[in-house]
């Protein structure tokens, strides 16, 4: 028997299969579709699809290529991120039915024409890094993702002032500046936005910069097991690939085209002591006064929002600070310089000065309807500069002469993610994007660039030949031209202390090498302990700042009892001995983007043991230091020695490396070691860097099995004189091979501070005369210490002996001309 309902449902099959789904008629995600067309152009590579994909990709040097693609025709070339050009480069670019190659000295590119895909290989065939096969680059709306192929065991490092561990495989982030206040320890985003990661695998690494100042997804396979992506909310597909084979030189490459820092200030090295806040003047002296009295070495006082009257940008509060000017210069002849805080945010208040001049030269931003953006912070309803736009930044170039005329040497700029109560800026908000008109999707991460870049030029402009020192909580790409960075509002916890440590780190690896945290913590009030490792660590990061919030309980050194005082003190002290090393170091940042403050990844690439998380806390302190942090009140831990031998940095002891080790953990010193080979320029106690050292600089030299060299390097550490040759460079060399320490001849013009060189020889037992330019010499004892006498902290209070270990010296006249010391 036929059944009933049979016709009618062949009939229903039929027409199901005779038409398209809704899925088959519009697909939501636009693929970037098969090249249709090539045209080739010295060093680019232009190409269309069928799917109107426009294509460019370039050579931006041997090592570095660039890929830009839109689905409409590529708009400007323009970047606030970019400051590197295009070099001049060997590149061989075929083609066949199937593929265009570039071929350059160092990488060979490979692009796939159906579908468009690209891969990165090295000469001798190895991918490198390549987009995954069927989801290459697509558009969601104007959301634009590249999707790259996961390799096996790939680590992925960097981003900036992201949280987590070293190793970000596994994870997801986005790029969207953030008023964070104490965030916790796996918030994101945070307040900066470092759009560049290096991914490590099978002996390779290579870095990713993706040039989009929308927000930005990257995603590390957090939720998936298949592929790396990057993308954004609107605007181009833009990034540079950097290929090298070391992890150091990818760092190099990436501030090649975003931009080095210029050399700090030499008092920004020194310990700065700060509170949200102090006032009035006669607190500030105080606190000046006390640090003098007992010895803690400083070099600067900072002010937050209280020195405003009424939080009104460019005033004084004249009942809390009556005289400025007087009151800075005082502070100067004491040692001290002075920086002020500075939020973009201009009151509006009809006959406020900074208010009606924005108004008359139209700043502010705006909305479509031109009337300005209104948003509360701590004045209240407030308008905000066009730091995007040349008269915006041409306007606060001119407010800043106030600061200058009123002896301010520093400019912290806070608030400017752009932070404001209820924190949601609306999208509709303009910008002017410097003749790019936008929305705030597109202004919001390059904002605290830019207004940095106001304060800096500003600075320049009415500081003339002095170094400024900025400092940011908000930032993109390319802010370490003109600002150092600290990560914002932390807390007062374990868990933030050893957070900040791999923020620091991971800015480093990221191109800003001028990094902070709050010392001590921002919000709650640290423990004793605490706070004692903190400052301890403190005295091992690149900006040195001790800073507290409202209603917390004072945070100064002394603050926590005698014994803490006497560990900042040490601690304090041995940075300002140990400035002729940093220095040396910001001047190597300067040179090739290297960072003071650097993960182990940098040096130990390919060393799995660096990425665990009870290590990925360990950093390098230039390339000499290796500090290991912990939590407070621990008695015990694992470290992790890297390949290699190192110095205990208190006693001398010898470590051999690529070895897991429980080491004791004293409360009053922080774990440092030396690494064998290493050169270290120290120079005498002073109590800022306004007082002079005495004569002689001691080069500490590690004995070891390993070449290695340092460049030691000074200038006046204020103006910008070193920059027409008025400098003092000397590399030394360490050659165990030759058994010689050699200090090259001088270059540069600049008389060194120092009439003579100390060499200490660690670990050269035996030795007991040594030959300098073919000249015999005899080595006398010395005695290395490097901490003053402390306190151990136990019921009985018992003091340590004075703690060091027995080397050689010699003394010799620090000429300009090269000599030898063979040992």
């Amino acid at each position: 028997m036929k059944h009933p309902y049979k016709p009618l449902v062949a009939l229903l099959l039929l027409s199901v299969l005779s038409f398209p789904s809704s899925a088959q008629q519009a697909n939501p995600i636009k693929s970037v579709g098969k090249v249709n067309t090539v045209n080739i152009s010295g060093q680019k590579v232009n190409l269309t699809t069928d799917q109107n994909a426009f294509i460019e990709v370039s050579v931006y040097s041997p090592s570095v290529v660039r890929v830009r693609m839109d689905k409409q025709k590529l708009g400007d070339d323009f970047s606030y991120a970019v400051v590197g050009k295009p070099k001049q480069t060997k590149a061989n670019i075929t083609q066949n039915n199937n593929e265009v190659v570039i071929t350059t000295d160092s990488l060979v590119t490979r692009i796939n024409k159906n579908p468009f895909a690209v891969a990165f290989l090295t000469k001798d065939g190895k991918v490198i890094n390549k987009d995954e096969e069927g989801l290459t680059t697509s558009w969601i709306g104007e959301e634009v993702t590249t999707y790259k192929h996961m390799q096996e065991g790939e680590r992925f490092i960097g981003l900036g002032e992201k949280t987590g561990g070293l190793d970000r495989r596994g994870s997801g982030y986005t790029n969207w500046n953030t008023d964070a206040y104490g965030y916790s320890t796996g918030q994101d985003p945070l307040y900066t936005t470092i759009p560049f990661y290096v991914g490590v695998h099978s002996g390779l690494n290579y870095g990713i910069f993706f040039d989009n100042t929308y927000q930005s997804d990257f995603n590390f396979g957090a939720s998936n097991n298949r592929f790396s992506s990057f993308g954004a909310q609107g605007g181009e597909m833009d990034y540079y690939f950097i290929y090298h084979t070391k992890l150091s030189d990818i760092i190099t490459s990436y501030t090649d085209i975003t931009g080095r820092m210029d050399l700090p200030p030499l008092w920004s090295l020194g310990y700065q002591q700060n509170r949200y806040s102090y006032y009035p003047e006669t607190e500030v002296f105080r606190i000046a006064q006390t640090l003098r009295e007992k010895k803690i070495p400083a070099d600067g006082i900072t002010l937050d929002i209280h020195y405003m009257d009424a939080y009104k940008l460019f005033t004084w509060d004249k009942t809390r600070f009556p005289n400025p000017l007087q009151m800075n210069k005082k502070l100067e002849e004491m040692g001290f310089k002075t920086t002020v805080i500075v939020d973009p945010g201009i009151k509006v208040e009809p006959g406020y000065g900074a208010y009606e001049r924005g108004k008359k030269d139209d700043i502010f931003l705006k909305y479509p309807d031109g009337e300005y953006y209104t948003g509360q912070v701590w004045p209240g309803w407030t308008h905000f500069p066009d730091f995007t736009s040349d008269a915006g930044r041409d306007w606060w170039k001119k407010e800043i002469k106030f600061f200058a005329e009123t002896g301010v040497d520093g400019f912290w700029n806070d608030m400017n993610e752009i932070a404001t109560w209820g924190q949601k800026m609306p999208n509709n908000v303009l910008f002017q994007y410097d003749g790019h008109l936008t929305t705030h999707k597109e202004g919001r991460n390059v904002y605290g660039l830019e207004m940095a870049r106001a304060s800096y030029e500003g600075s320049r402009e009415h500081l003339p030949n002095q170094r400024p020192f900025l400092l940011s909580r908000a930032g993109y790409s390319g802010s370490q031209r003109y600002t150092a960075i600290w990560t914002g509002d932390n807390r007062s916890e374990d868990s933030h202390m050893l957070l900040g440590i791999r923020l620091l780190n991971s800015m480093g690896v990221s191109g800003i090498a001028f990094t902070g945290m709050d010392i001590g913590g921002f919000t709650g009030n640290p423990s004793i302990g605490l706070y004692a490792r903190w400052i301890q660590l403190g005295a091992f990061t690149p900006y040195f700042r001790n800073h507290t919030g409202v209603n917390s309980k004072s945070s100064e050194p002394w603050a926590y009892g005698e014994e803490v005082t006497e560990i900042a003190r040490n601690f304090i002290s041995l940075r300002y001995k140990l400035l002729p090393y940093i220095y040396s170091n910001f001047y190597e940042a300067a040179q090739t983007g290297h960072p003071l403050m650097r993960t182990l990844a940098i040096d130990y690439t390919h060393d799995p043991k660096i990425y665990s998380g009870e290590f990925d806390t360990e950093y390098q302190f230039g390339e000499a230091f290796l500090i290991m942090p912990f939590e407070s009140g621990k008695n015990y831990g694992k470290v992790y020695f890297p390949k290699g031998k190192w110095y205990n940095f208190y006693t001398g002891e010898v470590k051999q490396g690529n070895q897991e080790e429980i080491i004791g953990i004293q409360y009053n010193k922080l774990p440092v070691y030396v690494k064998e080979s290493s050169i270290i320029p120290m120079q005498s106690l002073i109590q800022s860097t306004s007082e002079k050292p005495t004569d002689t600089l001691t080069v500490h030299v590690y004995n070891g099995d390993v070449a290695n060299s340092f460049v030691y390097y000074e200038d006046d550490g204020k103006s910008y004189d070193y920059k027409k040759g008025e400098y003092f460079k000397r590399t030394i060399n360490f050659d165990p091979r030759k058994k010689t320490i050699t200090f090259d001849k001088v270059e540069g013009n600049y008389n060194s501070n120092f009439k003579n060189i100390k060499v200490m020889l660690h670990g050269f037992e035996g030795t007991t005369k040594v030959k300098v330019n073919n000249k015999s010499q005899n080595l006398t004892k010395d005695f290395a210490s490097f901490l003053d006498p402390i306190s151990r902290f136990d019921p009985q209070g018992s003091a340590n002996p004075k703690e060091g270990y027995e080397v050689q010296r010699i003394v010799l006249k620090n000429d300009k001309d090269k000599f030898t010391i063979s040992y």
